[in-house]
């Protein structure tokens, strides 16, 4: 990400001349007040939204000049957990994880076990057949993040995964992710809480008024 701006209104600037690059298996921490620019710059990242200027590389294509045909393509390699998790209220847990690999077309068999071990990763591998209805507000985060991982994406975002975890589920959705990041996978946790950050010796940006006010921690995976 070059020079990125991004403006809702007039006058207002999200983001406003942002620049950082992120390597490949690395984790990084995004962390700021709210209204800082957090969540734009993971829409940005997933092509939700497009910058007003500057130049967003992600695996290598310039999101500012996707076309509408190539946004899917990029997004099936990309995992995102949202803050209000964006479930199908008409789907089972078993079938809110599993919609990711419909859509890329895996096999049936190889589906239903990679669903099941992936619940199963966040706790929830008895409460499949349920709908989301049926779940408490962590136990529908969770399946957020499930959804997210079960693809092994290239890139996962993630908005405040953790927001209403208490401290042991955090850590252990935490370490999920780094170690997709360990696989390979590109993760950006977008966090306010600073238990996280000071637990874990991993890269932290921080965001005020859209500038990128500080880095700190390790830069690597």
């Amino acid at each position: 990400m070059y020079g990125v701006s991004k403006s809702y209104l007039p006058g207002s600037w999200a983001l406003k001349d942002v620049s950082l690059e992120v390597g490949r298996g690395e984790f990084v921490f995004l962390t700021g007040p709210s209204g800082a620019g957090k969540t734009t710059l993971l829409k940005l990242l997933f092509a939700a939204e497009r910058p007003d200027t500057g130049q967003i590389l992600v695996l290598g294509r310039n999101i500012a000049r996707l076309g509408g045909g190539a946004v899917p393509a990029l997004r099936r390699r990309v995992g995102v957990v949202f803050q209000d998790f964006k479930l199908l209220t008409r789907r089972t847990v078993e079938e809110n994880v599993g919609v990711t690999l419909d859509v890329v077309g895996t096999p049936s068999r190889e589906a239903r076990s990679r669903v099941f071990n992936t619940l199963r990763q966040v706790g929830l591998h008895d409460r499949r057949n349920d709908l989301p209805v049926a779940l408490s507000g962590g136990e529908q985060q969770r399946i957020a993040v499930a959804r997210a991982l079960v693809g092994e994406p290239d890139v996962l975002l993630a908005d405040e995964p953790t927001g209403n975890l208490d401290a042991e589920l955090s850590i252990e959705i935490i370490e999920l992710m780094m170690a997709a990041a360990d696989r390979g996978t590109t993760v950006i946790v977008a966090t306010h809480d600073r238990s996280l950050l000071e637990r874990y010796g991993r890269r932290v940006l921080r965001l005020e008024g859209g500038h990128i006010a500080e880095t700190a921690g390790d830069s690597g995976a």
